[in-house]
């Protein structure tokens, strides 16, 4: 049996906070270096198309533990984890593994409940490190580590930055637990504000003037060496040709209050646009899936737990049906077929829906008349074809209204679109309360 468990293959799943769709050097950005985050698409698979089915944090993430549209359990906004949580009748990735055999950690922000009986500890995780919603980097809130207590803790320790300390324990969990296949699940909180970094960060990025700018290029540096911790560990146990690596955004970038770029794409977090939706995503698993492939249809992150289950060949069924799809076969050019044929979103009064290239979509702000875009020809989304091609936007309307019946009623009710982070909360100091400098 021992011998079985050891060639169940090890999975990493590396979630990042409000990021950008143009952020990392695989995504073409050169002006912060990110080696340790781009290794992974260079090593397996990057998706030019890769979405998630949430233009925010907490659905985002239900969707991901589940495999299933968060919407058809009514987990539409951010409220819902505070209020309540993600649904006990939901299984998550953690729990499925857990019957596989898997040790089983989650390392970061868990933002799908605060109360215990939603607690990650209680959704399939043997370990916990991290706060249960939004957080300073340094003194963190809603903080727990297991080892130490169930309950939220106090971090007095001046010098504890959540990226750091987030990447350090994932290591040392790795360590105590490789003997075994293990899962471990690493939602970062960065790049969400308040935009916070440590002093040695902000000094590799002196010479960028914009403040903004330079507290987020020094977040993402700070997250690229804990990202470089967690895989250096992997691969000095010796591991790395037996682990499945994941790494994605949970939803486009806040531009306005952190500086992220979403360009070419058009929107940004909280909205159904494409740069609200359509996120850095990569994944790696040397010797099953090609090195360096650019995969160009669309997949979205409920792909991940089907993927999963089939990578570590699961006897346990999907406890309900999954929207998500194994990808296993797209990637290794078994199927050439696109995985989807269709792909909707729903926030409030905000939707969408793709089909082939055509997308259809209400944002926010404006009429909320369905816009147009055939995004093979428009990435940017800025001609909007409704007028021209009625006979098309009938046609995605119609399929969109089919599966928004399916869908359950948001558990709270619609929510204000992401709030501005205040720029003059960051810090390069030990108690992260540095203001802004009067321009």
């Amino acid at each position: 049996m021992a011998a079985e468990q050891a060639k169940k293959p090890n999975v990493l799943i590396i979630l990042t906070d409000d990021t950008g769709w143009a952020e990392y050097g695989f995504q073409g950005n050169k002006q912060i270096p990110t080696p340790n985050i781009d290794s992974i698409a260079k090593a397996g698979v990057r998706f030019t198309q890769g979405y998630v089915s949430g233009p925010y944090c907490s659905p985002t993430r239900a969707g991901l533990m589940t495999g299933r549209y968060q919407t058809r359990f009514g987990h539409e906004f951010n409220s819902t984890a505070q209020q309540s949580g993600l649904k006990l009748d939901e299984k998550t990735i953690a729990e499925y593994l857990k019957k596989e055999g898997y040790s089983t950690c989650a390392i970061g922000k868990w933002h799908l409940g605060n109360k215990e009986e939603f607690r990650p500890f209680n959704r399939g995780f043997d370990e916990f490190f991290g706060t249960l919603a939004n957080t300073p980097f340094y003194h963190p809130t809603n903080f727990i580590d297991t080892l130490k207590s169930r309950e939220v803790q106090t971090v007095d320790d001046d010098k504890f930055y959540t990226t750091e300390a987030y990447g350090a324990r994932a290591a040392d969990w790795i360590d105590r637990n490789s003997k075994n296949p293990w899962f471990l699940y690493v939602p970062f909180n960065a790049q969400h504000a308040p935009l916070q970094a440590p002093k040695k960060y902000l000094e590799k990025f002196a010479h960028i003037e914009d403040e903004t700018r330079r507290y987020f290029a020094a977040m993402m540096a700070a997250k690229d060496d804990a990202v470089g911790v967690i895989l250096n560990k992997i691969k000095d146990l010796g591991q790395e040709d037996n682990t499945v690596v994941f790494f994605l955004a949970d939803n486009g970038g806040p531009t306005q209050s952190t500086s992220s770029s979403n360009l070419p794409l058009h929107g940004f977090k909280s909205t159904t646009w494409e740069g609200g939706v359509r996120v850095p995503f990569c994944v790696k698993w040397p010797g099953k899936f090609p090195a360096g492939k650019v995969y160009e249809n669309p997949i979205i992150q409920l792909d991940i737990l089907p993927t999963i289950l089939a990578a570590v060949k699961a006897e346990t069924k999907p406890a309900k049906p999954l929207d998500g799809v194994n990808l296993i076969p797209y990637l290794t050019g078994e199927n050439t077929g696109r995985p989807h044929d269709s792909l909707f979103w729903r926030f409030g009064k905000q939707w969408a829906v793709r089909q082939g290239d055509w997308k259809l979509v209400v944002a926010r702000g404006g009429s909320q008349q369905p816009e147009l875009y055939n995004l093979a020809d428009d990435i940017s989304e800025s001609k909007n074809l409704a007028s021209e091609k009625p006979e098309v936007l009938a046609k995605l309307q119609a399929s969109y209204d089919t599966w928004n019946a399916e869908q359950a009623p948001p558990s709270v009710p619609d929510q204000p679109s992401a709030k501005k982070a205040d720029p003059k909360k960051k810090s390069a100091n030990k108690k992260g309360a540095a203001k802004k400098k009067a321009s």
